[in-house]
């Protein structure tokens, strides 16, 4: 008999709440350079996703059966392909690295204003390669 081990192909974020620069916790803002200006900040209850004006971190926290955290640092020049989904409440950014690696930000519970607030993000994370 012969098993196929399973390999996630992408990793998923939902993320739901703003966050300020100064409601970040510690641990979060050690992680910002000092030469890359923070532009937003998003979290759920467990994951926070940081952006700056030269890449994303992005903190996956697991408390179900080990506790563990795993951060991704990912400058926004390592980005090879993305696409940005709009839907009635949620908006999704769908990466894909150099490495072949990708990834999916959903953020949920968006209105105009929010919506807005993503696309001025993923404007930025997409200039970086020009």
């Amino acid at each position: 008999m012969a098993y196929i081990k399973f390999k996630e192909l992408a990793k998923y974020f939902d993320f739901k709440t703003e966050v300020r620069e100064e409601e970040l916790e510690d641990y979060a803002k050690e992680y910002i350079d000092n030469k890359e200006q923070f532009v937003f900040a998003y979290k759920n209850n467990r994951d926070y996703a940081i952006f700056t004006t030269k890449r994303m971190i992005l903190f996956d926290r697991d408390t179900l059966a080990v506790y563990y955290k795993k951060i991704h640092i990912i400058p926004y020049s390592s980005i090879s392909t993305s696409a940005i989904n709009y839907k009635p409440g949620k908006v999704e950014i769908l990466l894909s690295l150099d490495s072949g690696y990708q990834m999916h930000l959903n953020f949920i519970e968006m209105n105009h204003d929010k919506k807005e607030n993503i696309k001025r993000i993923y404007k930025l994370m997409m200039s970086v390669n020009l």
